[in-house]
């Protein structure tokens, strides 16, 4: 009798132990739960939007700070906006997750969508199913055609830009003309496309391309003055700009995605970017641009 209760005891010991080995691996495996869990949230914690500084900044700055207060309210959660120098800075704080959500060009989008094959282009203006370039030259030259450029000054927008480089270049080089042979000397590269139509106007060169969204506005708006420069060109249409979402969860970027598809119309920048909507895209509308970087070895 002494001996079996000893074996029930000595069963019961160990029994006690194994339960206690259990709950010391669940509290265990729930720790390092825990710390994944809190990392999930502060990736959305405060959602960082970026722009690509295509026109004037202080614009831009004053657009954007007003539009980030419009998606903290309707997203119900903190957002900053945060700067960029230029294309390429934001590009690469893009590809290291420092901006959740980004208007881009449709070169600088398909940049970024290659570094971060998550990430998707969710939203654009509807004239970026149909976007444009115009060629501008100084009056009184007698620049009437693409043909008409050899020889002379010119400058491009950013080297990033999709309309103020990258088809520009194509049409051109579809016309049988080399952009690094046949000006007269190298193209510059102003960097933003209001850049691009005043050092045409002030005479610093004889010709540029810009995107027609920002050349309409500036003629609107009387920003240039079209005694001294006129469009001589228009391209072909092509895909554009976008908002292009980094990698996170789905709930989060739906809720992003039908914010910007139901913005309301008093909204400062649906002004600064010359529409009264956005609309759904995705990523296969930039296939094209893609290719035509591809050819022109702006990427790999």
């Amino acid at each position: 009798m002494k001996k079996l209760l000893t074996l029930v005891l000595a069963a019961l010991f160990i029994f006690s132990l194994a339960a206690c080995s259990g709950n010391t691996n669940t509290d265990k495996d729930t720790a390092k739960d825990e710390p994944k869990e809190e990392t999930t949230k502060q990736t959305i914690e405060v959602l960082k939007i970026g722009m690509i500084p295509d026109q004037n900044v202080a614009d831009l700055n004053r657009s954007m700070e007003s539009f980030a207060e419009y998606l903290a309210k309707e997203l119900d959660m903190k957002v900053e906006f945060v700067t960029s120098m230029d294309y390429a800075a934001l590009v690469t704080a893009f590809e290291r997750g420092e901006i959740h959500l980004a208007w881009f060009g449709g070169l600088t989008g398909v940049q970024a969508r290659s570094l971060v094959p998550e990430a998707e282009a969710i939203a654009q203006r509807p004239i970026d199913e149909k976007f444009k370039s115009v060629f501008i030259a100084q009056k009184g030259l007698n620049i009437k055609s693409l043909e008409d450029l050899k020889g002379k000054t010119f400058t491009f927008g950013s080297e990033s830009s999709t309309s103020g480089n990258l088809m520009p270049r194509y049409f051109l080089m579809e016309e049988g003309i080399n952009p690094d042979k046949d000006f007269d000397g190298a193209p510059n590269y102003s960097g933003s496309h209001d850049k691009t139509y005043k050092l045409v106007e002030t005479g610093t060169f004889q010709a540029g391309a810009l995107n027609i969204s920002v050349w309409d506005a500036a003629v609107a708006e009387g920003k240039v003055d079209t005694s001294k420069v006129e469009v001589f060109y228009t391209t072909p249409e092509y895909y554009d700009y976008n908002w292009t979402v980094n990698k996170m969860d789905d709930e989060t970027k739906e809720k992003i995605k039908d914010v910007l598809l139901n913005v309301s119309g008093d909204q400062e920048i649906l002004k600064l970017l010359n529409t009264d909507k956005f609309i759904e895209t995705n990523n296969d509308n930039y296939k094209a641009i893609e290719t035509v970087a591809k050819e022109l070895k702006i990427i790999k």
